[in-house]
């Protein structure tokens, strides 16, 4: 019979113990330490050193609890509360934070997104300098935060289905870098009042139906900035709203939790067995913690004890996360008063002592600004007459007095020098060194909306379609359905997903019976819900996959335009270049027949999407190269193929997966002299048809295809064109003052094409509402042949 060694059994338990109470009293510091960030950075706007700051103290109990069980390889998709549990996770500094907080530029002192995004918005690199994906399943990472309420939703649940498809998809299985058998999770993190939100409601049904590894974690604080919650949600929980999505057995659904915001020990001991829950079996859950207080109200712009009453105020106070955890430290015999003590005074201490650091690593570079400024300031001042010099002077002496530069302020110095001293001579230095830092500042500011480097789809190879003598003539749909078999035969990382687009191959057919073939979890059916098949798309293409999303028609792109322009379209610019989300957005539009199955609402697009390049071929043979073009880059595009040409015929090309075309190049379809016509998509065939007529008139006219609207004839070949014309048309099935508009900016104004004109230049475009129903709608609806044929008779007769 074995003996217990007691001694031993005492030791493991002394360990046990002691390492308990570590964990505790560390989660106790980094919650000290957030809080006295918040009171700083409160302090920090409001002496005007910070711009805007909006915190997480109330919360910071909650975070350490919850990112106790974040591992590598999870995501974290929140909002700008969070934080603490950024802090508790290691994936951010208190310096860093203050970085942000002051706008930081500069990449090493804000790695989240250089200055870029106001404080408490962070996110980690997915890829390399070079495009390539990190080893992701390694390290903890969090997508992009951005400010509209919920709008971290809908990426929330591509990121948790990225890991079902890991889990489930051979073909994705061999990527271990990105993923260890899909066992990640994607922590969400949202307040109580943005569950009202659409976007939450449409996720949550989605992640339900779909079971894909979500942890949504609802911070109940009992407001939206002043509206209790009452008046924000039925019943006045949302954990009581969502009863019904409630998992049971033989059902699918949600898992459902409800915490107190200040009881640390109860999280942890929830938080453990559903997170691993969630790791093993992909059902995803909501924890519903109520009772958070917010200390300092909801941000700088205003105070909460304007619409708390004095009851709620006292009961916060009493309730607050940390007091609470600190009385349950000393009731569990956990810790001495004096450790505590001790604890709390180092956290204000370092706290200063970081956001003292920030601080100086921001003012420092712009200091140095100044004082390359002044000397060059100096030197014009002694050339120029008393009265100019004096007016210099005051610049300098102002610039000089100003404790805490912008450096706005320096290159509005060097500006308002230079104005002063006009013709004078000696400008020469100031203003060499006035454009230096004028361009030095765009990179700081204006730089990373696309990708720069070697994964930049401008940096793709060109390479032209082949043809055989015998090459076939197929309808337009079964170029993309070729085209689409051979794509997913060759690249293990694309998937497609949409509406109607798997059992039936989407509605057009280009993707008819690869479902089969490739399996439904790599070509898949949706539901009807066009926002969080955007966000599918964002999460799955962050997490290193090549999603192809569909939106059935344009028309309903106005469901997913949100996430679309406020999310993916800003992801590479707001983090400075340090995320990468190639995501292609397929959809199609132009002409049919009726309101809803014709849009083309280009100017809505081009102006709400900068940030995503925007395809438009006139035929699927382009859309086939432009896809490849895609394919080779990191950044994510929106192709709108031309719904009435999947019945056209078209050669297939032999090198059908290899052949690419460049975007952002205008291909000449017709030559001429007497007029240059500019359009795209389907109205490229109405405009063909009009040169046609015009030929037999004696009008010669050279029609430019422009391919990609962004980027728009990046070598300006129709201002070449319009240069051997002196007229140009443009044409356009957008409303007025929409793409024509547009493209009319682009030639006239930034490519000189107004030096070039020998009459007034034109656009023609549809008319200002939706198209009316039928052939006839259409034809009175939007541009046709007779349109153009007037119009440019029009020109040659002026």
């Amino acid at each position: 019979m074995d003996t217990v060694n007691t001694n031993d059994t005492a030791l493991q338990e002394k360990l046990s113990f002691d390492h308990f109470r570590n964990e505790v009293l560390k989660d106790y510091r980094i919650s000290c330490e957030s809080r006295e960030t918040s009171l700083m950075g409160r302090k920090e706007v409001l002496t005007g050193k910070a711009k805007f700051g909006i915190f997480g103290d109330g919360k910071e109990v909650a975070q350490v609890a919850m990112a106790k069980f974040f591992k590598p390889g999870d995501f974290r998709a929140g909002y700008y509360r969070d934080q603490t549990f950024m802090f508790a996770a290691g994936m951010a500094t208190v310096e860093q934070y203050f970085a942000q907080l002051f706008a930081d530029p500069d990449i090493n002192n804000d790695p989240f997104s250089a200055g870029r995004q106001m404080n408490a918005h962070f996110a980690t690199k997915n890829a390399d300098e070079n495009g390539e994906w990190l080893d992701l399943a390694y390290i903890k990472n969090t997508s992009s935060d951005m400010a509209p309420t919920a709008g971290q939703m809908p990426r929330a649940l591509g990121l948790a289905l990225a890991s079902k498809l890991f889990r489930n998809v051979d073909t994705f299985k061999q990527h271990r870098n990105l993923s260890d058998n899909g066992n990640e999770v994607c922590f969400c993190t949202i307040g109580d009042a943005s569950t009202s939100e659409g976007h939450f409601w449409e996720v949550v049904n989605a992640a339900g139906v779909l079971q894909v590894p979500l942890a949504i974690f609802i911070w109940d604080d009992g407001y939206g900035i002043s509206v209790p919650k009452h008046l924000q949600t039925t019943k006045g929980s949302i954990s009581t709203a969502l009863r019904g999505m409630q998992k049971t057995e033989g059902t699918n659904g949600l898992d459902i939790y409800k915490l107190k915001g200040w009881d640390y020990a109860g999280m942890c001991e929830v938080f453990e067995p559903a997170i691993q829950k969630i790791r093993d079996t992909h059902i995803p859950a909501i924890f519903h913690v109520e009772e958070i207080t917010q200390p300092q109200g909801h941000s700088t712009s205003g105070s909460h004890e304007r619409y708390k009453k004095p009851e709620r105020l006292a009961w916060e106070r009493e309730w607050d996360c940390i007091k609470q955890m600190r009385e349950w430290i000393m009731a569990n015999a956990l810790a001495e008063e004096n450790e505590l003590v001790e604890i709390e005074i180092n956290a204000k201490l370092f706290i200063k002592e970081s956001k003292q650091k920030a601080w100086e690593k921001y003012i420092a570079p712009i200091k140095q600004q100044v004082a390359e400024c002044l000397p060059l300031l100096s030197d014009l001042s002694q050339q120029l007459t008393a009265e100019k010099s004096a007016e210099v002077s005051n610049i300098m002496l102002e610039l000089n007095n100003n404790r805490e530069p912008l450096r706005r302020e320096v290159l509005k110095a060097m500006a308002t020098a230079l104005d002063i001293a006009g013709n004078s001579t000696g400008t020469e230095e100031l203003n060499n060194h006035y454009q230096q830092l004028r361009r030095a500042n765009a990179k700081l500011y204006n730089s990373f909306l696309y990708n720069e480097g070697p994964k930049s789809a401008l940096n793709v190879t060109v390479i032209n379609p082949y043809y055989s003598e015998d090459a076939k003539i197929v309808n337009g749909y079964e170029v993309l359905n070729h085209y689409f078999d051979a794509l997913f035969a060759s690249n293990d990382k694309v998937t497609a997903f949409g509406e109607d687009l798997g059992f039936i191959g989407d509605v057009n057919q280009g993707f008819s019976g690869l479902q089969a073939k490739y399996g439904d979890q790599r070509i898949f059916d949706t539901g009807i819900r066009e926002l969080s098949i955007m966000g599918q798309g964002i999460g799955l293409a962050l997490r290193g996959l090549r999603p192809i999303a569909e939106i059935q028609y344009i028309d309903y792109m106005l469901y997913g335009l949100q996430t679309l322009s406020d999310d993916l379209a800003t992801t590479h610019f707001r983090t400075a270049g340090q995320q990468s989300c190639p995501m292609i957005i397929r959809t199609r539009g132009h002409r049919l027949e009726g309101i809803w199955h014709s849009g083309s609402p280009m100017g809505m697009i081009i102006n709400s999407l900068r940030g995503i390049y925007v395809c438009v071929p006139r035929n699927m043979v382009q859309a086939a190269g432009m896809y490849n073009t895609l394919m080779q880059s990191n950044d994510p595009a929106l192709m709108i193929e031309c719904l009435n040409g999947y019945r056209l015929k078209e050669k297939l090309p032999d090198n059908l997966l290899a052949f690419t075309v460049p975007l952002g190049v205008p291909e000449t379809v017709h030559e001429g002299n007497d007029v240059t016509i500019v359009t795209y998509g389907s109205t490229l065939r109405v405009v063909l048809d009009a040169v046609n007529s015009l030929n037999k008139l004696g009008i010669s006219c050279e029609v430019m295809d422009v391919q990609t609207l962004l980027p728009f004839d990046i070598h300006h070949a129709i201002a070449k064109s319009l240069q051997k014309t002196n007229r140009i048309l443009f044409v356009d099935e957008d409303v007025p003052g929409g793409a024509a508009a547009f493209m009319f900016n682009k030639v006239m104004e930034e490519q000189g094409g107004y030096k070039f004109l020998d009459v007034a230049p034109r656009t023609i475009t549809a008319q200002d509402h939706r198209p009316s129903y039928a052939s006839d709608g259409d034809y009175f609806s939007k541009p046709n042949v007779e349109d153009v044929v007037r119009v440019v008779k029009e020109m040659m007769a002026e």
